[in-house]
């Protein structure tokens, strides 16, 4: 299906942030836009703020004046929704609330041509739904912007169960042609991102409330370590509580309250306190004038050991050492290989030996449980690195039996490889680790139930949330058997439904134990 032709006409109805911002684009892309709102004076401020915008980006020539004048130009005010019957696509972006979506919808059915596409901006109503009443549901679709829609890549295009294929592929080709990155997807609760992202939020808050850490550590962990843009208490904060809060409820309940989405405690007495975050001046962090960010924990300097070797069963994929190898190997350890210790193999292996101590990247159990089977009082775990060789920080966990000379040993054997050391709490999974697993398992889950592609969730995430690699190309990259090993060893030491593991994934590691993939 090709897109809308340049020049025909968008109407948009709702000139807040996202409509003016949906507006914006159209116009830039070569549209007539037709704004419409309900306040009187709003439609004709945003269009001034558009131009206004404009007139920055020709100041920072990221756009000629030509272009600005001609973009401004092709939008008007709609003085009555009546005026927006020309439209090739009405695109709603209002308040989230059913009814006032059906409504609308079905004022504008009076209005438009039988050939007009409509489009909902919503983020978590259900598209069915809001088309259930109309007298023509399959042209309705929902085609949903992120915040600000003028730099945000994703376009989620959603389709409700009457919605008919080639509207659908007309909105995803239309948003392409408008220089977004869009993704199909099936009307569920929370789409693509809002479902996928929920354990990002969770699996923090829970370490939280394990005192695996503080705020300012975790967050520091989660950007240093595992490469996201933000940490996650800093993003809530700035979200705000309550609408993160809200969104994790609305998706719990809308799935007959799974406990994959159980919403948390701690958040919720956020909420009851007031401490919104960034807007009210208070959240995980504090935002007045003199307030200071809270420094992450970081070891003190510990002696370079002498040596370092690594222990490895035959097979063992590499992915799961070798970058940590190359690390050390950099910073000028020669890093022996030798064999597994006789009888030993299945619990040793791999692992890095440094002064007694064996050293393991986390596979789910806490560093005492691992010590405890192995055998091996000193014993200490390393977090998944997004980029083992860039990585400014790694966490450790040290088992409760570990001796004080082994656990310097080892934190002064990373702080020789360039790593600023972070000790965690003795928690399962530790902290990238655990949510890349659950970001993977839900990006799976997502996959199976046939919400959208492999190909589409990975882009929704990095284009919608900034995540530094799509839950399932991390899979492929860290391998299918580690994150169900992950995701096993963490059902089992919780005992919770909530870190079963998606079908999918027992699916790929049993199709091709040694290779399974999510993406060629």
């Amino acid at each position: 299906m090709n897109a809308l032709e340049a020049g025909s006409i968008v109407a948009v109805v709702g000139s807040g942030a996202m409509g003016s911002g949906i507006a914006q684009v159209a116009a830039s892309a070569g549209h007539r836009v037709i704004l419409f709102d309900t306040r009187a004076g709003a439609a004709a401020k945003a269009i001034g703020d558009i131009g206004r915008v404009y007139a920055r980006l020709v100041e920072k020539g990221r756009m000629t004046a030509v272009d600005a004048d001609a973009a401004t130009e092709r939008m008007q005010v709609a003085a009555t929704i009546a005026d927006v019957r020309d439209g090739a696509i009405v695109i709603e972006a209002i308040v989230e609330d059913l009814d006032v979506k059906r409504a609308l919808f079905a004022e504008l059915e009076t209005i438009v041509g039988d050939d007009c596409i409509l489009a909902t901006n919503t983020s978590s109503i259900s598209v069915t739904a809001i088309a259930a009443e109309l007298r023509r549901p399959q042209r309705l679709v929902g085609m949903h912007f992120f915040n600000p829609v003028p730099l945000m890549a994703l376009v989620e295009v959603i389709s409700g169960l009457a919605t008919e294929q080639h509207v659908a592929d007309s909105v995803f080709a239309t948003a392409a042609a408008w220089g977004k990155n869009p993704v199909h997807a099936k009307s569920t609760p929370g789409f693509i991102v809002n479902r996928v992202a929920r354990p990002f939020y969770a699996e923090a808050l829970r370490l939280l409330s394990e005192q695996a850490a503080d705020p300012a550590t975790l967050d520091a962990v989660m950007r240093e370590t595992g490469g996201f843009r933000m940490g996650p208490f800093e993003l809530m904060d700035l979200i705000g509580h309550d609408v993160n809060f809200s969104v994790t409820r609305s998706v719990h309940q809308a799935y007959f309250g799974d406990p994959r989405f159980t919403p948390s405690v701690l958040q919720q007495e956020m909420v009851n306190a007031g401490f919104l975050g960034r807007k009210s001046g208070r959240g995980f962090y504090r935002y007045g004038d003199d307030d200071v960010r809270p420094a992450p924990q970081t070891e003190a300097p510990q002696p370079r050991p002498d040596s370092v070797s690594v222990s490895m069963e035959p097979g063992t994929p590499h992915a799961v050492t070798s970058p940590m190898e190359q690390r050390l190997a950099a910073a000028g350890f020669t890093v022996a290989h030798r064999k597994p210790l006789p009888g030993a193999a299945a619990h040793e292996a791999p692992a890095f030996h440094c002064n007694g101590a064996a050293v393991f990247l986390t596979d789910g159990r806490s560093a005492t449980e691992r010590a405890s089977a192995n055998r091996h009082p000193d014993t200490v775990l390393y977090d998944l690195a997004f980029d083992c060789a860039g990585a400014g920080r790694i966490a450790l966990a040290r088992a409760d039996q570990c001796g004080d000379a082994a656990w310097h040993a080892v934190v002064g054997l990373f702080q020789a490889a360039g790593f600023a050391v972070t000790r965690i709490d003795d928690v399962p999974g530790m902290v990238v680790m655990r949510t890349v697993a659950m970001l993977a398992n839900e990006a799976a889950d997502a996959v199976n139930q046939g919400v959208c592609s492999a190909a589409a969730v990975d882009i929704a995430m990095q284009k919608g949330v900034n995540y530094p690699r799509g839950p399932l190309a991390w899979t492929d990259a860290i391998g299918v058997a580690q994150v169900v090993t992950v995701l096993s060893n963490l059902a089992s030491g919780y005992g919770e439904d909530r870190y079963r593991i998606s079908p999918l994934l027992r699916r790929k590691l049993a199709g091709a134990p040694a290779g399974a993939r999510f993406h060629a």
